[in-house]
């Protein structure tokens, strides 16, 4: 009994951080969509072609890959209540340089500078892995990243009438500006009120590498190699930003960015070299060992499922309003409203997934819902003009479902990879996630709409594969104290 009231105080400490934090990554959300729905008021004002409103939807995930790498080894070195604050009351810098803009030359930095904030997800995820034990780690990190993303569904419903009530003069900009105060503001509540450990973990230490460390030559290779898609898919959108209709891109500015890419790349590798060189030279203990080939199954797991949801949502009110509009007589506006519900369901859904991986283990989970997800992805490469429109809607929600639990069940593996690296392994699979988007977006403008359904089912399937070689993550971590003697710290 006399431990009773320290529990309780630990449990209101825990959901203090967890709602603190889901919050943050909400306003995150709102700031970094703001544009979406508002765009079209944007276009207006400014005069903006279509063309140069496809770019800027394009330069505001752009950065985001970068992003979520170089924030996850801030979180590790900094911990996350710097991290989050600096990073909500920086980006909302660009946020009102944005509502400024006078032009689309202003609009596009401004979005592109924008898509830094998208990392924020990966702090979040650091600082709920950290508080909460791995028998609680899936429904806390599923709640963290199914609340907070509702921030763009939310950004959608609530900044359109924000917007209206500031008059038709200027209100988007105003509605933009709010969200940037809004940021500005949160950031000092999140700085004041959040800590990076419990007390139990008060005493380790953030970690001060440059870059990732890992624990064999193979791994080290293995990483290395990991970068490639993340590179690879910011070279394929300069490529498509040059492309023969409309090009943004014009010039030698082309090839000068992808040669600055691949000398980034270049230098990435070289910063993992000398990190872990001196390392690898010697003996590792096994306590520190970990397998990176976890980390690289989880990022392609995420590039499939989170990639693949950015890339349905752009083209869902399309594909419903030109397989209906005749046979079902649909306007563009029921097609987006139909579309709607397929992020509507991460509110819960990711919870549940996540949920349903603390019961019934990690890698369980992940291929139920993959397997799921490839039959859902199967099932809307069918979806035809003969269908009913309920039935159709039907196939998406459960093809949803499927998708953003297993988003959540992802997510609670990540925190259990490595304890002290928590934010840099988020940091790489979140990174793919937008990767993903970006190369399936792309796959898309070669494909039919059926076609694109069965990619996508198939990519499923050969994840499927994958996920078989995951080992079911350790529920302790070890930690080397001061004067040498190793202790054990249970995580349930």
């Amino acid at each position: 009994m006399p431990f009773a009231p320290f529990k309780l105080v630990t449990m209101q400490r825990k959901s203090k951080i967890l709602h603190l934090s889901w919050m943050a990554f909400f306003i995150s959300f709102v700031v970094w969509f703001n544009h979406a729905p508002l765009m079209m008021l944007i276009k207006q004002d400014l005069g903006i072609s279509d063309a140069e409103v496809e770019i800027i939807l394009l330069l505001n995930v752009a950065l985001t890959i970068p992003a979520r790498v170089i924030i996850g080894l801030v979180v590790d070195r900094f911990g996350a209540r710097i991290s989050y604050s600096v990073l909500l009351a920086v980006c909302s810098l660009p946020c009102f340089m944005f509502a400024l803009a006078e032009d689309f030359a202003q609009l596009a930095w401004s979005r592109f500078l924008l898509g830094f904030i998208g990392a924020g997800f990966v702090v979040g995820v650091r600082i709920i892995g950290d508080w909460f034990p791995s028998s609680q780690m899936g429904i806390a990190e599923g709640i963290y990243a199914g609340w907070g993303n509702f921030g763009s569904a939310a950004a959608a419903i609530l900044l359109p009438g924000l917007a209206l009530y500031f008059g038709p003069e200027n209100g988007w900009r105003y509605a933009i500006a709010f969200t940037g105060i809004l940021a500005l503001g949160f950031a000092w509540v999140y700085y004041r009120n959040v800590e990076n450990f419990p007390p139990e973990l008060a005493g380790l230490k953030t970690k001060r590498a440059s870059s990732m460390e890992v624990t064999s030559i193979n791994d080290l290779f293995l990483y290395i190699l990991s970068l490639l898609p993340l590179y690879g898919s910011l070279s394929l959108l300069v490529w498509k930003l040059a492309g023969p209709d409309e090009p943004i891109l014009a010039g030698g500015w082309p090839l000068l960015l992808h040669i600055c890419i691949w000398l980034v790349f270049l230098w990435h590798a070289r910063q993992l070299v000398n990190t872990n060189a001196e390392r690898l030279s010697q003996p590792i203990s096994s306590i520190h060992h970990y397998r990176y080939r976890q980390v690289v199954i989880l990022a392609i797991a995420y590039l499939i499922t989170f990639g693949s949801k950015l890339a349905v949502l752009s083209m869902l009110p399309m594909f419903f309003f030109k397989t209906f509009s005749v046979s079902q007589n649909i306007s563009m506006l029921d097609a987006g409203l139909l579309a709607s519900s397929f992020v509507m369901t991460n509110i819960f859904a990711r919870p549940a997934g996540g949920w349903l991986s603390d019961k019934i283990g990690r890698k369980l989970a992940i291929l139920l819902f993959t397997g799921g997800l490839a039959g859902g992805y199967l099932l809307m490469a069918l979806i035809s003009a003969q269908w009913s429109i309920g039935l159709a809607v039907l196939v998406t929600l459960v093809c949803a479902l499927f998708m953003q639990a297993a988003e959540g069940a992802i997510f609670a593996f990540v925190p259990l990879v490595r304890r002290a690296i928590i934010g840099e392994v988020a940091g790489i699979v979140g990174a793919y996630g937008n990767a993903g988007a970006i190369i399936f977006l792309i796959l898309l403008t070669f494909l039919t709409y059926t076609g694109f359904f069965l990619l996508l089912g198939g990519c499923c399937v050969l994840l499927l594969g994958l996920i078989a070689y995951l080992e079911e993550p350790k529920n302790f971590i070890t930690q080397i104290l001061p004067d040498g003697s190793v202790i054990k710290i249970e995580l349930e």
